[in-house]
């Protein structure tokens, strides 16, 4: 079986793939200060509890957080008996290598969305992922990503807002009942959301135009699923995008052996 690790800068998702499903997917907050010990610990004790039968004999990773795979790779190689795939190494191969300027790095879960979403809608794509930042990538007809838009994530936004501003206090993110705010928590929320929303539409407005063709968009991430109340834009919601990527970009590697 599969252990397909995403970490990102808030969190790390696991999950087993079976080579048929996912059986199950647990997440944990990124540290990374935390050993392999510690990660084995804690897999292994929600196995147990979910009486979930696993035996783990393939690993692929992903993270935007280069500190914490160190620790990623001693725990596959420790206590699965298996030599990861890491996403942005010369090892792992791509199907399509992406096409952007000489000596750029580009985010791992990046190249796994634009992995994903090929498979899933084919080319002329924009994947706009609600991380901890907001990225946008442009995914060209034969697969490749061939750039995009980073701007900084919603709730990094409200953290920013709450500290720079001493009156204002911290809030959730939610989809306001009217635009127009009668105290200061519901402007705030409103300014976060629909200024989000209008953040979204101007820039794949503006990758249209300069693609100068149709682009589907899709959307995945924590929060998609709330700002897609607010606009038509997306053709799907793939709240397991990422993780379906891994799988296909693992797959490819073995083919290619």
């Amino acid at each position: 079986m599969l252990l397909a690790i995403d970490c990102g800068n808030t969190n790390t998702v696991f999950s087993i793939w079976n080579g048929d499903r996912f059986l199950t997917t647990w997440r944990i907050a990124t540290d990374h200060k935390r050993t392999a010990d510690e990660y084995f610990v804690w897999l292994s004790s929600l196995l147990m509890l979910t009486k979930t039968e696993a035996h783990i004999t393939e690993a692929i990773i992903s993270s935007t957080v280069p500190r914490v795979v160190f620790n990623l790779r001693v725990l596959c190689s420790r206590y699965f008996d298996c030599r990861p795939l890491v996403v942005g190494k010369p090892e792992c191969h791509l199907p399509v290598a992406p096409r952007v300027d000489q000596g750029t790095t580009v985010g791992p879960d990046r190249l796994v969305n634009t992995v994903a979403g090929f498979d899933r809608h084919g080319g002329d794509l924009i994947v706009v992922d609600f991380g901890t930042a907001t990225t946008f990538d442009v995914v060209d007809t034969d697969g490749a990503y061939v750039g995009g838009v980073i701007a900084p994530g919603v709730n990094l936004s409200l953290e920013a807002l709450h500290m720079a501003a001493a009156a204002l206090p911290h809030v959730d993110v939610t989809k306001p009942a009217k635009a127009i705010g009668t105290n200061t928590v519901a402007c705030m929320q409103s300014g976060v959301y629909w200024g989000y929303i209008g953040l979204v539409e101007g820039i794949v407005r503006e990758v249209r135009r300069e693609r100068d063709r149709p682009l589907k968009v899709i959307a995945t991430g924590g929060l998609a699923a709330l700002f897609a109340q607010g606009t038509d834009l997306f053709a799907s919601i793939e709240d397991d995008l990422t993780m379906h990527g891994l799988v296909l970009i693992n797959e490819f590697n073995k083919e290619t052996l």
